[in-house]
């Protein structure tokens, strides 16, 4: 049966119109947004890739390279009388004040005295280094916190001082002691040599013993 004239025209119309439909959204992918630009066609979404461990890397490395460059960072090597490498101790500006960074292995379990000394000579039991950088009435500049070696002989330090700055203390030594230090805090009623409280070795050295490690500030 023929259908009338005009129920063929709306079916020819009806079937270019649905052709353009489909082709608009087959053109449309899950990557892209529409677009109300007549004659556009939109461009496909990219996210940017995560930035990788290697940028990440160099980034930390420029850092610590331009803190170098700018002075504001100096490391000593700490070696025992052997030569052996014991460990490494870190200066750093910190705003203010200076951080000092320590960290060894290798040396007996227990606190020892753990000071900055003012020659820059690492050599035999190392008293070449001369003594404690910065000597005053009480203490001295270059004295720090004790550091604290654990059972399995490794032990890590970080401490902060204003008593001194990176020029300060580049090129002399910084040394670890066999015992703590007291800081001459020697009650009035011990006496030494029958004199009561701390002598003036006490007050020098802190009573911290040998020196077993040593390195040269750079």
């Amino acid at each position: 049966m023929a259908l009338p004239i005009s129920r063929r025209l709306i079916v020819g119309f009806a079937i270019p119109a649905l052709s353009v439909a489909a082709l608009g959204l087959s053109a449309c992918s899950p990557d892209q947004n529409p677009t109300d630009v007549k004659g556009t066609t939109p461009a496909p979404f990219t996210s940017s890739p995560a930035p990788s461990g290697a940028e990440h890397s160099g980034e930390h490395a420029a850092t610590t390279t331009a803190a170098e460059a700018a002075g504001d960072s100096v490391t000593a090597e700490l070696k025992d009388s052997t030569g052996k490498v014991v460990g490494t101790v870190t200066f750093k500006k910190d705003g203010d004040y200076v951080q000092i960074e320590a960290d060894v292995k290798g040396v007996d379990p227990g606190f020892h005295g753990f000071h900055v000394h003012e020659k820059g000579e690492c050599v035999g039991d190392f008293t070449s280094a001369g003594g404690h950088y910065g000597p005053t009435e009480k203490g001295a500049k270059g004295d720090l916190t004790s550091i604290q070696v654990r059972e399995d002989k490794e032990g890590e330090l970080v401490t902060t001082t204003d008593a001194f700055t990176i020029e300060d203390v580049k090129g002399k030594a910084v040394i670890i002691h066999a015992l703590p230090d007291n800081f001459g805090n020697i009650n009035q009623r011990y006496s030494a040599n029958g004199v009561p409280g701390p002598d003036e070795e006490t007050l020098k050295t802190g009573d911290a013993g040998a020196r077993v490690a040593c390195g040269v500030i750079k």
